[in-house]
């Protein structure tokens, strides 16, 4: 069908290659134990629930299911929609949407199957997979290095477990310049100067990891 190569259609085309693109990335992800996800959930900055979008971004589950698989969620919903708008205009009138007018109507689409598809998979997927909090509530807590070597400059994965006793994923880099924190050990988490966690090797190892240090 040619309207699949139209002018008409190339947003949800970019959606699919942005889809696939994600997916690719998470595989290689997975094999340097490093979770493109967790990198990206820790770069975003704190939204204040009391603003429009704050109140948005908690409508579409963010801060309950990762970033990365939202937008997979927006994605698909924008694309499956556009796709089938454009189809069914051609089949019926046989003219389809411009692009940009057919892109305005498809992201309620994929805002709704973010909405519902999300908060699906918010009560199927485990807690310590599904939550990805980046503030200061946890600096002063003991974690565990679970993917990575961290270095100053180039930070690993950490858990921790917030006061409720949920899992969170953490980025951390040492505080020390020379000082390397490997994977598996148990570091306290000592401040947060900017998008990354600054920690050091705990100072009394084999305490719970939800523990609060004061």
């Amino acid at each position: 069908m040619s309207w699949f190569t139209a002018t008409a259609t190339w947003p949800f085309w970019v959606a699919l290659l942005l889809i696939l693109g994600i997916a690719l990335l998470e595989g290689i992800g997975l094999l340097l134990a490093v979770s493109p996800g967790n990198v990206v959930d820790a770069w975003l900055p704190d939204f204040d629930d009391a603003e429009w979008l704050g109140r948005l971004l908690g409508w579409l589950h963010l801060g309950r299911l990762p970033s990365l698989i939202l937008l997979l969620l927006f994605l698909t919903g924008f694309a499956l929609f556009g796709f089938a708008l454009q189809h069914l205009l051609l089949a019926l009138t046989g003219q389809a949407l411009p692009a940009a007018l057919a892109s305005v109507l498809a992201i309620p689409a994929g805002m709704a199957t973010t909405r519902s598809l999300g908060g699906m998979l918010a009560r199927i997927l485990p807690k310590d997979e599904s939550s990805a909090v980046s503030d200061h509530s946890f600096v002063g807590r003991s974690a565990i290095i679970s993917a990575g070597h961290a270095r100053r400059g180039l930070a690993a994965q950490a858990r921790v477990k917030d006061q409720h006793g949920r899992t969170h994923f953490l980025m951390v880099e040492p505080d020390l310049e020379d000082e390397v924190l490997d994977e598996g050990s148990e570091v306290l988490l000592v401040s947060k100067p900017d998008s990354f966690y600054r920690a050091i090797h705990h100072p009394h190892p084999n305490q719970p990891s939800d523990t609060t240090q004061h």
